[in-house]
């Protein structure tokens, strides 16, 4: 449970950092908020400052034109939310279908399309419109 708690624990990190530089950050902060209150409490009051904290330092380092700041940002979240899960293992669940609404849609999978002309035969293929003769 310990590789899985890391593992959940990088991408919920991350997630959130990559949240906090888009319009939907609000939500993001509260989600998190949200999960923490019903996990710890006791700490739930400044988190949603630190989240705002994270966003501002990171938003000074993407006009400072600073790479380093992001993942730095991104492991101490992950430290953080590994220490949650730690502390309540229950909340894992609640952790991943937070991920998963947070997560940017996934685009259509790719069409392949295969087709064999022998002779004097034509093939034509589109992926989506296809117009033939003059225009």
């Amino acid at each position: 449970m310990d590789a899985e708690i890391a593992a959940l624990a990088a991408t919920a990190g991350s997630a959130l950092v990559t949240q906090l530089t888009t319009e939907a950050w609000q939500g993001a902060r509260d989600r998190f908020v949200a999960l923490w209150r019903r996990a710890r409490p006791e700490r739930a009051e400044g988190l949603a400052a630190e989240i705002e904290a994270t966003r501002d330092d990171l938003l000074a380092a993407d006009e400072a034109g600073d790479p380093d700041t992001a993942p730095e940002l991104s492991a101490e979240w992950q430290g953080r939310i590994r220490r949650l899960l730690a502390a309540r293992p229950d909340v894992a669940d609640e952790l991943r279908t937070l991920l998963e609404e947070l997560a940017p849609p996934q685009a259509p999978a790719a069409v392949t399309q295969t087709a064999t002309a022998s002779g004097s035969a034509r093939v034509y293929q589109a992926g989506r419109d296809l117009h033939l003769g003059p225009r």
